[in-house]
């Protein structure tokens, strides 16, 4: 007869359904449904109701020694915890000390990344209360040194791994994850992580890294957050001859093959969680970045943070910047190096606002931005080579082979870099800008730091303390002619955790360019007198999630301005038609 039993096993109450023979030989249990014989079984069909030898190991519920006398008593943790209560916040502090006498920022990583595998409520704590000490290692720059290390450092699977190897069975896969109720995905290809290149398998660094930040800054939860590497290969010789690598060892695979599985795998997430799910495109190669946003964002709710999110990280460094250049955004030159998916997404991005103040089409206000690439200045007699990205800015002009005969040429105001190429802003660069300019605005974008177009001080320094800077990466603050610089960081942090937090908690099914303006927009009205008095750009990032509030709710309110799915017509929508 069918029964629930109770015991108790090694400090562990336990509900076991007592099963009855099916005629195929298997076992059935009360509610009706086939289980596996004892053979064949590879899940333990028995539920945990308490456990605490089980609940120390769950980093979602585990608190270490902050576990309380009744709650010890309750979870069954007496003898297996020290008999001393220690608060989170004491917690906290020995952490914080024990991490600051690591000297390599890998090693405060691996400390970090361990403590979310043990302590998940700790390691949030941590990151909220030091988030200006600890963004850097978690995120930018040191991700990046993670990602290229992640073979050798790796410990425990943290997100889901779809390779080529899981084709036809997706579905499967995201069924595989313990978690049903999905709110935000991030998902990347590894082709091209930061500024440093095809990492394959080991991208997932970025994924993980991304949610940790939708959460602490954002205030998403942790079990709403699902990191996805899509392995397809790896064109990286080095990794594919690193017997720690570990990914596919086979050459990346792209077309038809290529396509067909990312649609199989969109069409799986919708399937499993939803049409509400926000689906985050990261470090996906320009071939493929665009295409993509182009395909789903009419049917899924994606977004690609190297596009949108940092055209709107940057789009509104420009506007808090009228402050202190003066005139309005139409009254600017805007110069680019670098024409990949961040270059025309940020580009896009000014177009559009310029074109929503002033009224004039998008493609009058595009002639207000220029894009040098590697081959010169993209100018209307390229045309025909270029790719279809870049053919929008492909203006009238004489061409121009290099980036100092282009600042000469164009005279920008506003120079911003996004090749991926460190040290190319040379100190003629700077000087012929602040020499066209009384307050030259340069915006040194690449990432990690060893790829940024200039330093901080390189700025300041060769334009006689007159910019205003800001940069990708961190930078410390220069003194320059008696006056502390404080330079600004065009973090894409600033942008995605609220406002991937504003479209899920507004059940949005779309992104729509408005949209991100009004991220913009809510963010450079964080910026004070105060900060415009250091030169700053961009506010502390201490106030991170008081910020994410607010371009939280600013999203959340267009969306329901353009009433959930907005207009799907291609003149409203910029980016690859996504409304």
């Amino acid at each position: 007869m069918e029964s629930l039993l109770k015991e108790k096993r090694g400090g562990e109450t336990v509900l076991q359904m007592s099963p009855r023979a099916t005629p195929g030989g298997g076992v059935e249990d009360v509610y009706g449904e086939d289980c596996a014989t004892e053979d064949q079984l590879v899940t333990p069909w028995t539920t945990s109701v308490a456990s605490g030898y089980n609940l120390l190991r769950d980093p979602r519920y585990n608190k270490g020694l902050a576990f309380k006398e009744n709650e010890r008593d309750a979870h069954y943790l007496r003898g297996l915890l020290p008999p001393v209560i220690v608060s989170q916040e004491l917690q906290e502090k020995k952490l914080m000390h024990s991490i600051r006498q690591y000297d390599q920022p890998i090693h405060k990583y691996q400390a970090l990344m361990e403590l979310e595998e043990r302590n998940e409520r700790l390691f949030y704590k941590l990151l909220i209360d030091n988030v200006d000490e600890l963004l850097p290692i978690v995120y930018t720059p040191t991700v990046g040194e993670a990602c290229q290390k992640y073979g050798s450092i790796f410990k425990r699977p943290q997100g889901l791994y779809i390779s080529l190897k899981e084709k036809g069975k997706i579905l499967e896969v995201l069924k595989n994850w313990p978690e049903r109720s999905i709110q935000v995905i991030v998902v990347t290809d590894g082709e091209r992580i930061l500024g440093l290149g095809d990492l394959g398998c080991q991208g997932m660094g970025i994924p993980v890294g991304k949610l940790a930040l939708y959460t602490a800054l954002g205030g998403v939860r942790p079990s709403a957050c699902l990191p996805i590497t899509i392995d397809v290969g790896t064109n990286n010789e080095k990794l594919l001859k690193d017997d720690y690598y570990i990914g596919l060892r086979q050459k990346r695979t792209t077309g038809q093959e290529y396509y067909d599985f990312l649609d199989e795998f969109m069409t799986a997430v919708k399937q499993n969680y939803g049409e509400k799910v926000l689906v985050q495109f990261e470090d996906f190669a320009n071939h493929n970045a665009f295409e993509l946003l182009a395909k789903y964002g009419t049917t899924h709710l994606v977004f690609n943070d190297d596009i949108q999110g940092t055209a709107s990280v940057v789009l509104a460094g420009l506007l808090a910047s009228l402050k202190l250049l003066g005139g309005t955004l139409a009254d600017h030159t805007f110069l680019f190096l670098g024409a990949g998916e961040a270059g025309t997404g940020i580009a896009e991005l000014i177009a559009l606002e310029i074109s929503n103040k002033t009224k004039a089409p998008v493609e009058e206000t595009r002639k207000k931005i220029w894009l040098v690439d590697s081959k010169g200045l993209i100018v209307s007699s390229r045309k025909g080579s270029l790719q279809a990205f870049k053919k929008p800015w492909a203006h009238e002009h004489e061409p121009v082979n290099n980036l100092l005969d282009a600042v000469k040429a164009i005279k920008p105001t506003v120079l911003i870099g996004t090749s991926g190429v460190g040290r190319t802003f040379t100190k003629e660069v700077i000087e012929t800008m602040a020499a066209n300019n009384k307050r030259p605005l340069i915006l040194a974008l690449s990432n990690p730091t060893s790829q940024s177009e200039c330093t901080a001080e390189e700025a300041y320094k060769w334009s006689e303390g007159r910019a205003v800077f800001a940069s990708g990466s961190p930078f410390p603050s220069v003194e320059c002619n008696g006056k502390l610089n404080i330079p600004g960081q065009a973090n894409n942090c600033y942008i995605f955790p609220g406002f991937g937090f504003g479209l899920v908690m507004s059940g949005t099914i779309r992104v729509h360019d408005d949209m991100l303006l009004a991220a913009s927009e809510a963010l450079a009205n964080q910026v004070t007198d105060e900060h415009y008095a250091q030169g700053m750009i961009y506010p502390p990032f201490t106030d991170i999630r008081k910020i994410s509030a607010h371009i939280a709710a600013s999203v959340a309110a267009k969306a329901y301005e353009l009433g959930g799915c907005c207009d799907p017509s291609p003149s409203t929508c910029r980016f690859g038609e996504v409304c």
